[in-house]
């Protein structure tokens, strides 16, 4: 059958040839005779890889002079694994040398293993180990001075770099960021409260919002929720506010009545309030002190009733106006410094009795304008009115542990404030007005020695706070200002988001020229043309010799054009104008009328030219005897005109 087929497929390409004119369909394909060609490929790499094993053997025998007996062992050892190596491969058909080439041998008495590559021939093993231990001397100080600077805390203190924010011209009494650094919240005596974005803001440092919560109250105090979506906005009035991220209002406290004796017994507050915060666990629950002499607890979902009442209360039992108050970190605790310069502690859930009170803590009199407890939750800082900084050990509250002298204060909301790592203690200093700078000191809190200051401004330095996670300090200044220290290396977002941002460019033909109204629906033609540029319109509306003309300046001297000067442009001021610059003597009303007597009679102007043709010569009424009669009758008699 195969020699039929074949017989048949040649007799059909000797047809095709004959009637298409040609012998043949080209070349034959050449046929390739794959297993000689993989046979020879293997014997040509089998014998390159024994080239190789033989150039290595040579190196491995002339190195062995120079290393010792013991080394000589590991090389033959070597050798013969790779001549076993090398008979195995020659031995199989499909083996080959794959990889980097093999490592020379190590020495048996090394004590520890050689990392790396191997050392090259002529380099001593003293000099390399003199070298190592160079290496390791100086990761020795490098690890040294790190622990140096773990141990030192004033250098971990972010003051390198600074920018000056504008609040205003006043006092910037309040101050507060976000649980995350992004937003900073700030209030002064100008009523006002700013939002400042730190990664919208450019090197301009504008506020994007600004509003007046309270009206013409003065800020006291302004602080973020745990969740920092709701602001605690306490004023010089007597009901605290929440905003929320915004500055939209979320609740407001109901007043109290202030007819009422016991202050327990009304719904909120009766008198201007001193301070507030929220609590650190509960983000509903916030608290406020006031000059009624309570402090309050609220809950934001209940505006109209306060949760608890707690009341200071003084020796004799009377009572005391809270100046400020705080939650312990765990939230378990209440403090309030009040205005006889003790301290009262409470549990949260008993507020009848106190659980920690300090009489003289400060000077009776001052206002005691801040207390914060540390991150362990075991010391509390008080900062008075009497130009001390104190801390307390709340499990031995009698006496201060440590107190600092001389810092002066004039206002009732000056803070202090832990740094992050517990281990500083900071405060800002008052100055009168042109009388130095207001500065930032800084105290050991084992030692309470001053370590470290910063010159702030020329102004007092009222508020001040250190964000864990921003690591930045910030200060807010009695000129308006906030100062915020960072350092790009330990610092993270916050300032140094905004720094990098450069100013934008006004843009001065945003606005429209005129006002253009849509109108969809209308006929076309009764549709305006829309305006495709402002600019355009502006280049056009320049051309306008009418809309581009130039308002006339003021007329200075003498007015002119049809225009009077700048003294008026009505006939009483020019008239008075005129009898200012008068400077004839009118002291004899009858020569002033007279002087002009003889001109009139010689030259008559007014009334004797209407007459010069039907009355030519003047005729005077005759006296008649009635009219005498009327002058001798007496003078009740006489007719009034």
């Amino acid at each position: 059958m195969d020699q039929d087929r074949g017989s048949d497929k040649m007799s059909g390409d000797g047809d095709i040839s004959s009637v298409m004119g040609f012998s043949g369909f080209g070349k034959k394909a050449r046929t390739f005779d794959l297993d000689a060609i993989f046979e020879q490929t293997r014997r040509t790499a089998i014998e390159r890889s024994q080239h190789v094993l033989d150039e290595r053997q040579k190196e491995l025998m002339r190195d062995e002079g120079e290393t010792s007996s013991s080394s000589k062992k590991q090389t033959e050892k070597a050798a013969a694994s790779a001549s076993r190596k090398r008979n195995s491969d020659s031995s199989s058909s499909d083996s080959e040398l794959v990889g980097p080439p093999a490592p020379k041998p190590q020495e048996e008495g090394g004590d520890e293993e050689i990392v790396g590559p191997p050392v090259p021939p002529g380099y001593t093993g003293s000099n390399a180990q003199s070298d190592d231990d160079e290496e390791d001397d100086d990761d020795d100080d490098d690890e040294q001075d790190e622990e140096d600077d773990s141990d030192n805390p004033v250098k971990k203190i972010p003051d390198t770099h600074v920018i000056t924010i504008q609040h205003g011209t006043k006092t910037v009494s309040a101050l507060a960021l976000d649980p995350s650094g992004a937003r900073l919240v700030t209030g002064g005596y100008d009523f006002d409260v700013r939002f400042w974005d730190f990664a919208g803001m450019d090197q301009a440092l504008q506020a994007f919002r600004t509003l007046q919560p309270c009206e013409c109250h003065q800020i006291k105090s302004l602080q973020y929720s745990i969740t920092g979506d709701s602001i605690l906005v306490v004023a010089g009035n007597s009901q605290a506010k929440v905003l929320d991220r915004d500055g939209f209002n979320v609740m407001e406290c109901i007043k109290g009545d202030q007819y009422i004796v016991d202050m327990a017994n009304t719904k909120g507050h009766t008198a201007m309030l001193n301070g507030g915060c929220w609590h650190p666990k509960i983000k509903e629950e916030f608290m406020t002190c006031s000059n009624d002499g309570t402090v309050r607890t609220w809950d934001v979902k209940k505006e109209k009733n306060h949760k608890s009442v707690f009341k200071p209360r003084s020796l004799q039992g009377k009572k005391v106006i809270p100046t400020c108050c705080a939650y312990s970190r765990d939230g378990k605790l209440i403090a309030a410094g009040c205005q006889d310069g003790t301290i009262q502690i409470w549990d949260r859930n008993l507020s009848v009795h106190t659980k920690f009170h300090c009489r003289q803590a400060h000077a009776p009199g001052s206002d005691t304008s801040c207390l914060a407890f540390s991150y362990d939750g075991v010391t509390l800082a008080s900062r008075g009115g009497d130009d001390t900084l104190k801390m307390w050990d709340i499990r031995n509250f009698r006496k201060p542990v440590n107190m600092a002298n001389g810092l002066t204060n004039y206002f009732s909301m000056t803070d202090c404030c832990f740094s992050p790592d517990d281990k500083l203690l900071f405060t800002g200093t008052s100055v009168k007005k042109e009388e130095g700078n207001g500065k930032l000191v800084f105290f050991d809190r084992v030692s309470f020695q001053k370590v470290y200051d910063i010159e702030v401004t020329n102004a007092s330095v009222v508020r001040c706070l250190w964000h864990p996670k921003l690591n930045q300090v910030m200060a807010g200044t009695g000129n308006g200002l906030i100062k915020v220290y960072y350092d790009p290396v330990r610092s993270h977002r916050g300032a140094k988001l905004c720094v990098v941002k450069s100013k934008r460019k006004e843009k001065h033909a945003e606005a429209l020229t005129q006002d253009y109204i849509i109108t969809p629906h209308a006929l076309p033609m009764f549709r305006e043309a829309r305006q495709r540029s402002t600019r355009k319109q502006l280049e056009k509306d320049r051309l306008d010799p009418k809309k581009s003309h130039k308002p006339e300046p003021p007329v200075s001297g003498p007015g002119r054009g049809g225009r009077v000067a700048a003294h008026g442009g009505t006939l009483s001021s020019f008239i008075v104008k005129n009898i200012a610059l008068d400077k004839t003597d009118d002291s004899n009303p009858r020569e002033a009328i007279l002087r002009h007597a003889k001109a009139a009679s010689e030259n008559p102007f007014w009334i004797a030219p209407a007459y010069k043709k039907t009355q030519p010569v003047t005729l005077f009424a005759e006296e008649s005897d009635e009219d005498e009669e009327a002058e001798k009758e007496p003078e009740w008699k006489k007719r009034k005109i």
